[in-house]
């Protein structure tokens, strides 16, 4: 059996005791907290950092206590499972999993990303074509409702319907506590292919073989994702898990990995990562964002401490630039105008993929975009056979592509607020997608309700939240404060 920081499989018992006993008293912390928060106050959560790029409202009432519930409480590797706090990170989860070669369903790129906030707010990534989202892998959750009441919901049983409504409610309906989530067995190393395509329609066609094959070329897939440079040059990279011993790359030093995946020949070009370092390949650049603040810059990298190299401190750079404009500033400076925040995740169905980029790459001025194929999950039983969440409404057994892309682009004078948003939103409707709801949106509150689970989601508000202690979903996504 192998080790880690739990202790080895004798100590199993009394480590899974410990670890529930720790978890209760942040469980009592957080419920002392809540009823210190005045009746008239909205509940939130007092905690200074987010993964969210909308502007979060202003509130002076104490916030909820979570910092009882960061820690990993177990993991069994027989069961293939593990019971984490509701605030626990990914990359302390993944710390947790990894020395028992397993690891969570699906794994969002950046480090700090919590497993509370994957589930309320989704995520994804190069698993979700055959694991689907991160909440599909939940088996069981505690939830603290906005009553002030912890209730464990599972798929069945009398509260399946929070269960089910949980995900994309961003802790309108409430704040996961503990959850219960499935692991998969990982290899040591990921052995890569970067497919070159010159034409959007063969990347579209290939990557649909791809996640209903689930393999190229002769060759299994276990992750899936792509890049788009320009309409020309775009890239599927295919990651298939192995124990193969050999040499691996590092991008974590003066390598960039996006970089890496650039080529001009028509033969798939192969690279190796350990586990570990595929897993948060992308967090050390924050995809290709860290360019914004010259780390990509040889000089600059050079000097530019590793510990510095990753997505929870480039957020610290983006709050700074947030609070006192800085970058409008330097735009000012050169005579530009102020620029739209462009930086969203939306997903189009398989075959509006092409659609949908070369309609972006022709009104939308930023480049790379991320691809990210999903299908909600399917293990072949009536625990998730047509299992739907209403929130975000996918369709079972149907390939979408989540299309990501994290800029900013120059306004234009007598323009509304939001236009190149408000056009992605739009556009994306046309193209029978969804929007995920971490940043700025502009929809009209009808429109809304239609996109994002209507008369379901007022339900299940009144059920769980009745006196209307946490903000509804329209105020948080959308309406500005």
């Amino acid at each position: 059996m192998a080790l880690s920081l739990f202790g080895n499989a004798g100590q199993g018992s009394a480590v899974r005791e410990s670890g529930f006993a720790a978890h209760q008293a942040g469980v009592d912390r957080l419920l002392a907290s809540y009823r210190a928060i005045p009746d008239d106050a909205n509940v939130r959560l007092a905690k200074k950092t987010s993964n969210l790029f909308r502007a979060r409202a202003a509130n002076p009432a104490p916030g909820l206590d979570v910092s009882g519930l960061t820690k990993v409480i177990t993991v069994d590797p027989v069961a293939k499972t593990a019971d984490v706090a509701g605030m626990t990170t990914y990359e302390e989860l993944v710390a947790a999993t990894l020395p028992y070669n397993l690891a969570p369903l699906v794994v969002p790129q950046l480090k700090t990303i919590t497993l509370g906030g994957a589930v309320t707010g989704l995520g994804i990534e190069s698993t979700s074509f055959r694991n689907g989202l991160p909440h599909e892998s939940v088996l069981e959750m505690d939830v603290l409702t906005g009553s002030g009441e912890i209730i464990t919901t599972a798929p069945n049983g009398p509260e399946a319907d929070l269960f089910r409504g949980f995900p994309n409610s961003y802790g309108t309906l409430g704040y996961t506590v503990r959850l219960k989530i499935a692991l998969e067995s990982v290899q040591p190393y990921v052995a890569l292919r970067h497919v070159r395509f010159h034409d959007l329609r063969a990347l579209e066609s290939t990557l649909a073989e791809i996640v209903a094959e689930g393999s190229y070329d002769g060759e299994h897939v276990d992750y899936l994702d792509g890049v788009v440079f320009t309409a020309d040059e775009s890239y599927l990279t295919l990651g298939r898990q192995t124990d193969e011993p050999g040499p691996v790359s590092d991008y974590t030093g003066m390598d960039v990995f996006y970089r890496s995946i650039q080529h001009d020949s028509t033969t798939p070009k192969r690279d190796r990562l350990t586990i570990h370092d595929y897993l948060w390949r992308w967090d050390t650049d924050w995809f290709w964002c860290s360019r914004a603040f010259g780390t990509q810059n040889p000089k600059i990298r050079r000097f530019w401490p590793k510990r510095y190299r990753r997505s929870s401190f480039y957020w610290k750079l983006i709050a700074l630039d947030h609070k006192y404009n800085i970058a409008n500033r330097l735009e000012a400076r050169k005579g530009n105008p102020p620029q739209e925040r462009v930086v969203q995740d939306i997903e189009v169905p398989v075959e509006r993929t092409a659609d949908f980029v070369e309609w972006f790459l022709r009104e939308i001025p930023i480049e790379p975009i991320w691809l990210c194929p999903l299908r909600l999950r399917d293990t072949g039983g009536p625990e998730t056979s047509g299992r739907t969440w209403p929130l975000y409404p996918l369709e079972p057994k149907r390939t979408y592509v989540n299309v990501g892309f994290w800029s900013a682009v120059p306004t234009t004078s007598g323009q509304q607020e939001g236009a190149a948003n408000r056009a992605i939103e739009r556009t994306v409707t046309d193209f029978d997608g969804h929007k995920s709801l971490y940043s700025d949106s502009y929809y009209e509150q009808s429109e809304f309700a239609a996109l994002y689970g209507g008369n379901t989601y007022t339900e299940l508000k009144k059920r769980y939240d009745p006196d209307q202690r946490l903000l509804d979903l329209y105020s948080k996504a959308v309406q500005r404060k």
